[in-house]
Formats: structure tokens, C-alpha cells, sequence
């Protein structure tokens, strides 16, 4: 059986058009199971990278710790005592935490969302300042720009230098004006503009709330604004391969030592761990794309079971022609592949122009969506790898619904199938 035999394509052709309602509706059945399979898909990858953008402004297995008070006595302490963090606990976590790769001392003037008279000649505004060391841009990531973030010798010189947000900039400078190396005052300091910055995704409120923040090195903002050596909190990444959550554990434990607070005390220490949410989102992803190709395959499964349905139909009308075939010498080879080859045509050109039609809708609804501000779904898209499966699936789905069909067009005998004519 050749595939470039006119007279089997026109043979299939017009076993199929023998009934166009029953062919075109098992057609559909295949056709809409590959076009659902594409657009959820699709939809399930939209909302995938529209949440992974929002990881997309911090490291994606970073810790946090912060200080609070103490819930239980300890070691001759009271209950309810605030724990301060200082200076000498980066060397102390540096030396006995060996999981930590970053390992970031922040401040923040004023407290959480804490507003500061800001000025330039006769502008102000209320923003928030941070104490920063240069690591602290891989932990947070933003987009600089124009000038440049903060670096080390800003750090060991001390040097009174800030990067502002861009609202900081809509405010205090005009709008043809270039901050950089302009002068600001931070409460009565003088600190000279080296950057400006702005957060990498738009929206959401802690986004607006960088907008509206102005780093400067941390060792400059203990001393300018007489902190000492107290830090608020820390944040910290861990070395390649090593779990966040064994970081946190063994950073959390350095630091109730050095600061007299009981082991089972939760409430001292405040603690998030962005990896476990991060991994708890990506499980939850998991099972949305399992549940995606199981109802997918599930809806093709019921158009495969019609074109298996179809070409029982179809040999059954076929069997005096099968039996003639045998008679004169055709093969069991031979009847079984022309069914399944009839059978693969049906659910490979349904499924095809089912895969086109999806393909071609999640294009229409991505670009429609290019320009919105849509934070939970972003850039729908069928991946390349999803294509070949289901094109794989399409395959072995003709070859299967034609199988059944095939074997009992084999069982016709030539002596009852003459008999008939």
C-alpha cells in the first residue's frame, strides 16, 4: 500500500463522505479535544508566568528574619524583652552559618513604611530611606535607570551617596532635570544623587512602594542617622544546591544564641522563607497541568472512541468489498493497515486543524492582552515540547481507534462475505 496511490486516497475519500453529518461530527469530536487541550494549556501557562512574575522582584529562595519580643523567659531574661539586632551578628552568621551565600544587614528610617522629610531646595516629600550593602540588589532585584546602585567602597568609605526611586525623582526633580550627582536632604543630610531606579514589573503596592524609596549604603546610614550598630533585620540567600529552609533553621538558631532567646521560642525572631511559598506555588502549577492534559486527553479520548466507532460502521458496509479483497489474494497485512491508515487520516487531519485552530486563538488573546496591565496572567503560550506530544498523541490516537476496527475486518471470511453479494 503506497501513500502516493491516488486510488487508496480517493478510496478512503469516499469512504468517508459515504455519511458527511456522521464523519463531520466525529471529526469535531477530535478537532475540539486538541483545540480544548491547546487552549488550556495555554491558559495554564498564562497563569503560570504571570505568577512566577511575581517572584520575578525577589531571589525565589531568600530568607528573611527579623527581630520582636520575647514570648518566653530565658537564661535569667524576661518575657515580652525586645530583641535588637546589631552589627556583629553578619560576622556571626558569615562564621557559623557555612550554608549562606548572601547574607544582608538592612535598615529602614522610620520604620516599616516609614515616611522622612525628604528635600531638594524648595521641594520635599515623605519616603522611605533604606540602609543598604550592594548585595541586597540579587535578593531584591530592580532596573537601574540611569547612574548606578550602590558598591562596595560606597560601603567601606561611607560615603554619603543615594539611589532614588523614580517617584523620588518625579518629585523632587523636574522633568527635563538629571538627578545624578545632585544633592538631596535625608533629615538635615546631605547625600548626593549617584542613581535612579524603579522596580522590575509594574503595579501592585509594594512596587509603588519602591517607587517611593531612596537607598543609601548601610554603614553611612548607621552613622548619619545615629543607629549605631543596630540592624533591623537581615535577609539571606543559600549556596547553591543547599535548601533555604536548612539556612533559616541554622540562622535562626545563631541568632537566639547571641541574643539569650529560648529555642521554642517562635514569636522572637520573625522569619519568611520564600522558597517554601515559591515551591508550594510550583506544586500547585503541577497539578494544574496534570489536570489540564487529563481532562484534555480525556475530551480527545471521546473523539477517538467515535472514530473507532465510525470505522466499525464503515467496515461493517465494507464487507463484501473486504471479502473480495481476501478472496483475490489480498493479506491480513493488508486490510489491517488500510483501516488504520483510513482511521489515522480522519483523526490526523481533524486533530491538526484542531491544533492550528487553538494555536492560532492563544496568538489572537496574547497579543490582545500585550499591552494590559494583567498581573496574574501574562503571555499565554503553547510550548513547543506540548506540540510534539499532542501531535504524538493525534498519532498513536488514529492508529488506536483504528486497531479494533482493523482486526475485525481481518476475522471477515471470503466464503460468507461472497455469499453475500
Amino acid at each position: 500500500m503506497s501513500l502516493i496511490d491516488r486510488d487508496h486516497w480517493r478510496e478512503i475519500y469516499e469512504a468517508l463522505r459515504g455519511n458527511k453529518v456522521r464523519t463531520f461530527l466525529t471529526a469535531f469530536g477530535v478537532f475540539w479535544g486538541i483545540f480544548m487541550l491547546m487552549v488550556m494549556l495555554a491558559s495554564g501557562n498564562g497563569l503560570w508566568n504571570g505568577v512566577s512574575q511575581g517572584f520575578s522582584d525577589q531571589a525565589q529562595n531568600a530568607v528573611y528574619i527579623w527581630s520582636q519580643r520575647t514570648s518566653k523567659p530565658w537564661r535569667g531574661m524576661p518575657t515580652g524583652r525586645s530583641v535588637q539586632f546589631e552589627t556583629g551578628d553578619v560576622d556571626a552568621l558569615r562564621t557559623q552559618v557555612a550554608e549562606a551565600k548572601l547574607i544582608c544587614p538592612r535598615n529602614q528610617l522610620g520604620g516599616f513604611q516609614g515616611g522622612n522629610n525628604v528635600s531638594r531646595g524648595t521641594k520635599s516629600g515623605a519616603f522611605s530611606v533604606m540602609g543598604d550593602v550592594p548585595e541586597f540588589l540579587v535578593v531584591h532585584p530592580l532596573t537601574v535607570t540611569s547612574g548606578r546602585f550602590l558598591n562596595k567602597i560606597d560601603v567601606d568609605e561611607r560615603r554619603k551617596v543615594a539611589v532614588i526611586g523614580i517617584r523620588v525623582r518625579e518629585v523632587l526633580f523636574g522633568k527635563n532635570e538629571d538627578p545624578l550627582d545632585e544633592s538631596i536632604r535625608i533629615n538635615g543630610v546631605s547625600f548626593r544623587v549617584i542613581g535612579v531606579f524603579k522596580p522590575i514589573r509594574s503595579g501592585g503596592d509594594d512596587n509603588n512602594e519602591q517607587t517611593q524609596q531612596i537607598v543609601v549604603p548601610f554603614t553611612t546610614f548607621q552613622s548619619a542617622f545615629h543607629f549605631g550598630d543596630r540592624v533591623g533585620w537581615f535577609a539571606l540567600t543559600p549556596k547553591d544546591g543547599t535548601p533555604a529552609s536548612i539556612l533559616e533553621t541554622k540562622a535562626l538558631a545563631v541568632l537566639r544564641e547571641r541574643h539569650r532567646v529560648a529555642p521554642d521560642d517562635q514569636r522572637a525572631l520573625g522569619h519568611y522563607n520564600s522558597e517554601i511559598e515559591f515551591n508550594k506555588i510550583s506544586g500547585l502549577f503541577m497539578g494544574i497541568r496534570g489536570l489540564v492534559w487529563i481532562v484534555g486527553i480525556g475530551t480527545l479520548a471521546a473523539g477517538v472512541i467515535g472514530v473507532s466507532n465510525i470505522m466499525l460502521v464503515i467496515v461493517r458496509e465494507r464487507t463484501n468489498e473486504i471479502g473480495l479483497r481476501r478472496a483475490v489474494g489480498a493479506t491480513p497485512f493488508a486490510i489491517t493497515a488500510q483501516i488504520i491508515f483510513e482511521s489515522l487520516t480522519l483523526t490526523t487531519v481533524a486533530g491538526y486543524l484542531g491544533l492550528v485552530a487553538g494555536v492560532a486563538v492563544v496568538e489572537v488573546i496574547n497579543r490582545a492582552i500585550a499591552n494590559a496591565p494583567a498581573e496574574m496572567f501574562r503571555n499565554p503560550e503553547v510550548p513547543f515540547e506540548s506540540a510534539l506530544i499532542t501531535l504524538a498523541i493525534l498519532v498513536g490516537s488514529g492508529m488506536l481507534a483504528g486497531l479494533i476496527p482493523a482486526r475485525r475486518a481481518v476475522k471477515i471470511s471470503p466464503v460468507e462475505a461472497l455469499r453475500a453479494v
